[in-house]
């Protein structure tokens, strides 16, 4: 009886309890709820995918793995499922949760599964020729595992690379090195330690291409280079060296050991990077890889020497296509022209006057700007001034030992032969002196930078009396100056100041006394008359 009773209480409370309890969707139950892994067990750094079935449609996903999360802002699917992919962290070996939470009206639901990480190997790059340096990286080893053994496969043997390895304490380590010589094609990377054996370990590939090379890497249009090819096929034919995307050479064939070797000439064209590669009827370009040339601008003059004045053309190539060049000589812009569709040129200027000796004649692209202080020089020469002396002068006025003035302070003009040169005159220099060694002390008239052929003293250069000597100089417009004419000597003045005033007072007496006679001899010829 008392069974009986407390049966029906129970009855009564399941149906109260029914009855409050809105009605829900069967799929709200999440029955049953759970994830899958693919792979289980994987190196740190793989991509694992996580399955979830079971729970309500649109609802939030959170996924963590060891504690960590590591993917959220997901949502199950209108079945209530999802797949989530995610890289699985650096740890060391062992098993690890990997938690799913998920959203439902019966609140936060959880999963979790187990995923066993796994030693493993990754190189970087994965392919290139023997010599290619390279980084081997461990992942999921012990946690500071030491005595890591890594190996590379050669054909039927194995080199070791290093066997003094250490992992740190999420089983990670790195290894740097050059790979072998070996045979083309794939070569397996493996590697042990103390505890994680050769045969726990995922290995790795590493891809032995064909080889090629070249004995430059930059230079201008019209440069020859060398390509040599190496593990080719053997006596593989129809070789072809492209330069970028153009064939170059044609029709090559390697040699028993896959070898070969051939010349060619850089394209005409504008300034910049290009791609050369090979490839043959057996090796394909994906096989060899790409190399790298850099072409770069060249700059001719029609003469690297010359003089004031001549016409200097500048030629140009491997410039930018259709671009404005700015002509520089030293740092002043002489001259602008357009490139040609493969970045050549062809410009004249007229050399300015400047200072014998080299000077540096460049070209840049303009860049919008006239601003020759922010031109981005692209190439240049060196021009060579004349640096001939241009002839000596011959002084003809005052003549050489001639006399000038009968007393005095005389403001002679001196005059010389005109010269001529291939940069021209530019100016004269006058030098008068005392003697004739023109020391300094003997100097009294220094006169450069005159551009005609004469020059008269001024008051304040008038000469006094005594014996002077001149000579003259040329300086053409390179600033070459001439050697110094021959000196030419002059006398100021036939007698001194004081001996003149002393004639004149001799004559004038000698004309009163004269006059006085006369006089006198009048008054005595009258009086006898």
């Amino acid at each position: 009886m008392r069974l009986l009773s407390r049966l029906l209480v129970i009855t009564v409370i399941s149906l109260v309890t029914a009855i409050a309890l809105p009605s829900a969707p069967a799929q709200a139950q999440c029955v049953p709820w759970y994830i899958e892994l693919s792979p289980e067990s994987a190196p740190p750094g793989t991509e694992v995918t996580v399955y979830g079935y079971g729970c309500d449609a649109g609802r939030p996903i959170d996924l963590y793995f060891d504690g960590v999360l590591v993917f959220e802002g997901g949502e199950t699917d209108s079945n209530g499922e999802f797949i989530i992919p995610f890289t699985v962290p650096e740890r060391p070996t062992g098993h690890y949760w990997v938690l799913a939470r998920v959203g439902s009206s019966l609140g936060i639901i959880e999963a979790d599964r187990l995923l066993a990480v796994k030693p493993g190997l990754t190189v970087s790059p994965g392919e290139g020729p023997a010599g290619t340096t390279v980084t081997a990286e461990g992942h999921g080893f012990a946690e500071n595992e030491e005595g890591i053994e890594l190996i590379y496969y050669l054909n039927d043997a194995y080199e070791t690379i290093d066997r003094n390895i250490s992992a740190n304490a999420n089983g990670f380590w790195e290894w740097s090195f050059q790979i072998p010589a070996s045979d083309r094609g794939e070569h397996k990377l493996d590697a042990q330690g103390f505890e994680s054996k050769f045969h726990e370990v995922t290995d790795t590939i590493f891809r032995v291409t064909a080889e090629i090379s070249i004995d430059k890497s930059s230079g201008i249009a019209g440069d020859t280079v060398t390509m040599t090819g190496t593990k080719f096929v053997a006596y593989e034919k129809g070789i072809m060296i492209s330069f970028d995307g153009q064939a170059v050479v044609t029709g090559i064939e390697a040699n028993s050991y896959g070898e070969w070797e051939e010349s060619f000439q850089v394209p005409g064209m504008p300034a910049g990077e290009y791609t050369i590669t090979a490839e043959g009827q057996l090796t394909s370009q994906e096989d060899v890889g790409v190399l790298s040339f850099n072409i770069q601008p060249e700059f001719m003059l029609s003469d690297d020497q010359g003089h004031v004045g001549m016409d200097l053309t500048v030629t140009g190539r491997g410039f930018p296509a259709y671009e404005e060049i700015i002509i520089l000589y030293d740092d002043s812009q002489v001259a602008t022209v357009e490139t040609h569709d493969q970045g050549t040129f062809e410009v004249s200027f007229s050399v300015p006057e400047s200072k014998h000796g080299e000077h540096v004649v460049s070209a840049g692209p303009s860049g919008g700007t006239n601003n020759t202080a922010d031109l981005e020089i692209s190439a240049s020469a060196v021009f060579t001034m004349d640096s001939n002396s241009p002839p000596v002068p011959a002084p003809v006025s005052p003549a050489d030992r001639g006399r000038l003035g009968f007393v005095s302070a005389v403001m002679p003009t001196f005059e010389w032969s005109d010269v001529s040169d291939e940069s021209g005159i530019s100016y004269y220099n006058l030098q008068v002196a005392t003697t004739a060694d023109f020391d300094t002390s003997s100097l009294i008239v220094s006169v450069k930078g005159l551009t005609g052929t004469s020059y008269t003293l001024q008051e304040t250069e008038a000469l006094s009396i005594g014996t002077y000597y001149w000579i003259v100089q040329a300086v053409d417009s390179a600033e070459n100056e001439s050697g110094w004419s021959a000196n030419h000597s002059f006398r100021v003045g036939l007698l001194p100041l004081w001996a003149f005033i002393l004639i004149i007072v001799a004559i004038v007496v000698l004309l009163v006394a004269l006059i006085r006679a006369l006089l006198i001899r009048r008054t005595i010829y009258y009086d006898g008359w």
